[in-house]
């Protein structure tokens, strides 16, 4: 894991019940997570290949 500074908050006890991020290491960490739930939504799905890719690209005028 990536080095990332964080602070954390203690209960009464000394006990960690949560953690401060730097907000841009909190927000990389949820894209992070979006990335990650797009992987797994698409996981079951055929693969193409490049050329097809380049195709579908084309067709759509992006490419």
């Amino acid at each position: 894991m990536r080095n990332l500074r964080r602070q954390y908050v203690i209960n009464h006890e000394g006990n960690k019940t949560a953690v401060i991020l730097p907000l841009k290491e909190y927000e990389k960490l949820l894209e992070d997570l979006h990335d990650l739930a797009v992987v797994a939504e698409r996981r079951e799905e055929n693969s193409i290949s490049l050329e097809e890719m380049k195709k579908r690209l084309q067709e759509d005028g992006l490419l």
